[in-house]
């Protein structure tokens, strides 16, 4: 007859396979393992910290940049256009007013990212008596997915937010770009008032040539499956292009950062030097420029 649960008999000794430390071990385990199932308790950033910052999706938290890398304004040039388009757009979101997510596409090396953190400062530097800065907050490409987690942690916070992504494309097995879809306008709660989305990119419509190519010669309705991979770009409100510049307005750029940063030598020599470093790397860019006074500086042994 078997014996009742309750019968002290039926208890295991001490010595028994149940109170051995591989035992023990094993509750640790499980423990362990229901704590990483359990959801994380909400992240509280401190955002008197810095007015910038960068999402680390792997740890849901932003860590604050004390310094940010960035030129100032002034010393982007051919660029006005954008420039003035982009400043405004910041400037009326800072203040509270409706404003659009903007794709700044286009050439490489033309200062897109560069605008985007310049525009930032110049903003805070003219809203500096105001108590609540603009902040700015990267996400990197790979961590789009976790855009919501970012959103819902900004969504009821009192400053406002810039959310920049730098080189945001997507290849052609990649599905996140409907996440992006989703929170930037789609989603049952949209974006947040107090956030705007800023992207840079190559490409004008973020996808590749041959995935939106295969999704024509492969679909059923060639058609629906091209607008649902151009409608990410649409959910941007502004589309930025940048160009390649000419000659005078890559000189231009390159004198600008002599005049600024006191390179004094003759024009001439740098005229010629500058366009001999553009020529030997095949392009005429804001950023070939910036190489060329760095190895100017260098070579003066000017700190820059």
């Amino acid at each position: 007859m078997a014996k009742p649960l309750s019968d002290p008999s039926t208890v295991p000794p001490a010595s028994s396979p149940l109170a051995a430390p591989e035992a023990v071990d094993l509750l640790r385990r499980i423990a362990d393992a229901l704590d990483r199932l359990s959801p994380a308790g909400r992240v509280h950033a401190d955002f008197t910290a810095a007015d910038a910052f960068v999402w680390q999706a792997a740890a849901r938290r932003l860590a604050p940049v004390p310094k940010v890398n960035r030129v100032e304004m002034s010393l982007l040039r051919g660029i006005d256009r954008v420039r003035d388009t982009l400043a405004e757009n910041t400037r009326r979101f800072a203040s509270g007013l409706p404003a659009n997510n903007a794709l700044l596409w286009g050439a490489r090396g033309m200062g897109k990212s560069s605008l985007v953190k310049a525009v930032h400062a110049e903003i805070n530097h003219v809203r500096a008596a105001e108590s609540r800065a603009l902040k700015l907050i990267e996400i990197h490409r790979e961590d789009i997915e976790t855009l919501p987690d970012l959103m819902a942690l900004l969504r009821a916070d009192p400053h406002r937010f810039v959310i920049f992504c730098d080189d945001l494309s997507f290849d052609s097995d990649d599905t996140s770009y409907k996440s992006l879809k989703a929170v930037l306008e789609g989603g049952i709660e949209g974006r947040p008032d107090n956030v705007i989305f800023y992207a840079t990119s190559n490409r004008r419509h973020l996808l590749p040539r041959d995935m939106m190519d295969n999704e024509r010669s492969t679909a059923i309705n060639p058609g629906e499956a091209i607008e649902e991979k151009v409608s990410l770009s649409d959910r941007f409100g502004l589309w930025l292009g940048f160009h390649k510049c000419s000659q005078d307005e890559y000189l231009d750029m390159v004198f600008g950062y002599v005049d600024h940063l006191g390179l004094g030598e003759d024009r001439d020599t740098i005229r010629a030097e500058a366009l001999e470093w553009a020529t030997t790397r095949g392009a005429r860019s804001g950023r070939t420029a910036w190489q060329y006074i760095q190895d100017l500086a260098g070579r003066q042994g000017k700190a820059i």
